[in-house]
């Protein structure tokens, strides 16, 4: 059974008491009347208060039976009378609130919790993909990476410098000398960044997941390279808008971390600074690479690479990225001595993705006969 509302009781109680006051009143004139025409009074006067008594006595009765027989069909009527106008009037609501706001965010802000957002944002995909499933993996994936990213990094500019080793590793393999400097603004959320160096793939996942307070490059535990070792890894300086920060150290058996303070009221703040670290590294010549990935949401990305003091022959870039902006390369000409590979890509970098710079050396190369064919003897990259 319908539940009445509390104002539909009050309405219900009011009629009652109307019907009922109605009645008591054509009760009280009758009597009066009765009374009236017992004594010595005009007949007119009594014929007009007996006809004043029927009327309030028929009225009330009449408005208490109406209700109470009728009442029911009314409401149910009067129900059905105001569904049909919504119905009618819905298609015209729903125009009118979803133009408000597609043209008034804030207003949709305000209203709105995350979660219905998310819904709204899921289903406003699946209409334009066609396909529920793919719209809301899609999403999901969108919303993980970007939506709940703790900061957003913006003109990012990666600079990175490789040396021929003067020293070989423990095992007397070759190495490259890698100096590597970010540079790039953000509103930090973490009073303090941390920088770490493993060898351990479970560890490396478990720090990465961490991003970004905690930046890590993962070191192969090969070749006599031991991520431990300072000599191997080590961050060199930061600063944030200019001002360099102390630099705290500290090393346990499967790797190193570095820590540097961003500050307490810089995060408090919420406004946007500058961050640049300088770290240097190695790697063995014969990996023949080198991956930079990107931990938050990045707009306008650069990364160069400069192989000049190396015995390099040849360097390529692969990206392993995601975005309808294309990228540009650029390479030093081969009358310039100094020898750089860049990309860079505008628009907006999802985290994870990422630059594979690929070598191959001198001593790799083919070797050529006097007539300028490959020789048998040739090795390949």
């Amino acid at each position: 059974m319908r539940k009445r509302s509390l104002f539909d009781q009050i309405y219900k109680l009011r009629l009652l008491l109307v019907g009922l006051t109605l009645f008591g009143s054509g009760l009280l004139l009758a009597a009066l009347g009765e009374w009236l025409d017992r004594g010595d009074f005009n007949h007119l006067l009594v014929a007009v208060v007996n006809g004043l008594a029927d009327v309030l006595v028929v009225t009330g009765a009449l408005g208490l039976a109406l209700d109470f027989f009728v009442g029911q069909a009314k409401d149910e009527a009067d129900l059905e009378r105001n569904r049909a106008v919504v119905r009618e009037l819905v298609p015209d609501f729903t125009d009118a609130v979803v133009k408000g706001f597609a043209g008034a965010p804030e207003d949709l802000e305000r209203v709105a919790t995350p979660e219905l957002l998310d819904q709204l944002a899921t289903n406003a995909l699946a209409l334009r993909l066609g396909d529920t499933q793919f719209a809301s993996e899609l999403y999901a994936d969108l919303r993980d990476q970007a939506i709940r990213a703790p900061e957003r990094w913006h003109d990012a500019q990666v600079r990175v410098w490789l040396h021929s080793s003067d020293e070989p590793s423990s095992t007397g393999a070759e190495l490259f000398d890698v100096l590597v400097e970010w540079e790039y603004t953000t509103i930090p959320t973490h009073p303090v960044q941390r920088f770490a160096c493993v060898s351990d793939r479970e560890e490396f996942h478990e720090l990465v997941s961490d991003v970004p307070a905690t930046l890590t490059w993962f070191m192969t535990a090969r070749d006599g390279l031991i991520a431990a070792e300072q000599r191997n890894y080590e961050l060199l300086t930061f600063s944030v808008d200019g001002a360099e920060r102390p630099i705290r150290r500290s090393q346990r058996a499967q790797g190193q971390t570095y820590s540097a303070a961003i500050g307490e009221d810089i995060v408090a703040a919420c406004r946007p600074v500058r961050i640049r670290q300088l770290y240097r590294t190695v790697t063995p010549k014969h990996g023949h690479r080198l991956y930079f990935e990107v931990g938050q949401p990045t707009r306008q990305f650069s990364l160069e690479v400069d192989y000049t003091d190396t015995d390099i022959a040849q360097m390529s870039v692969t990206e392993l990225v995601s975005s309808s902006h294309r990228s540009r390369v650029s390479q030093m000409p081969q009358q310039v001595d100094a020898r750089v590979l860049g990309v860079d890509l505008p628009g907006w970098l999802l985290p994870k993705s990422g630059f594979a710079f690929v070598w191959t050396l001198v001593s790799e190369q083919p070797a050529t006969s006097a007539d300028g064919m490959p020789s048998a003897r040739s090795k390949t990259a």
